[in-house]
């Protein structure tokens, strides 16, 4: 993955897999298919899986807090695990830049994305609906525009302000902002 992040897809070889994981070719081939195979599970393993994860373990009463709590989980834990890498240089545009990849190339994988999008806009709705009916937030306000909007604050992310450090940060602010906005 760190040579995903640091080169991008279409300028890993196969040689430089080997070289990165200290294994022959025979070997890599023994247990991937190819070089399309490990980037998915690649991909898989690093994005949507924690994704996954982390939104399945919403619970059923969450409100608006603990949905924002959840995907700064996520996304500090992707954080920390490409930090984790040799490489320093990795931030948010390669990551960006990988994922576009990955999701034009290989259409599984978009697919898959989309699953957990709209499960991510999903409880969006219902995080709103839970905090309406707790008397948290307004009840005059839209609740599928709101969810949208939620949605649209990380996809719209400005990784130009965080470029070294993958930093978050400002994500958080714009998330608790926009719930500040809401509340009674």
């Amino acid at each position: 993955m760190e040579l995903y992040a640091l080169k991008g897809y279409q300028n890993v070889s196969i040689t430089d897999l080997q070289f990165a994981l200290d294994i022959g070719r025979g070997t890599l081939y023994y247990y991937f298919k190819d070089q399309d195979e490990l980037f998915t599970i690649c991909m898989e393993k690093y994005f949507l899986e924690p994704k996954q994860h982390v939104l399945a373990g919403v619970p059923e009463d969450a409100g608006v807090a603990q949905m924002i709590e959840a995907l700064m989980t996520y996304l500090n834990g992707l954080r920390e695990t490409l930090m984790s890498f040799d490489v320093k240089s990795i931030n948010t545009s390669n990551v960006n830049n990988l994922m576009f990849t990955a999701y034009i190339k290989f259409p599984a994988l978009h697919r898959k994305a989309q699953r957990l999008a709209l499960k991510e806009l999903e409880l969006w709705r219902k995080v709103l609906y839970n905090d309406q009916r707790a008397g948290i937030i307004r009840r005059d306000i839209d609740r599928e525009q709101v969810a949208l909007m939620f949605t649209h604050v990380k996809n719209t992310y400005d990784n130009g302000m965080a470029q070294t450090q993958m930093d978050f940060s400002l994500l958080e602010k714009t998330y608790s902002e926009l719930y500040h906005l809401l509340k009674i």
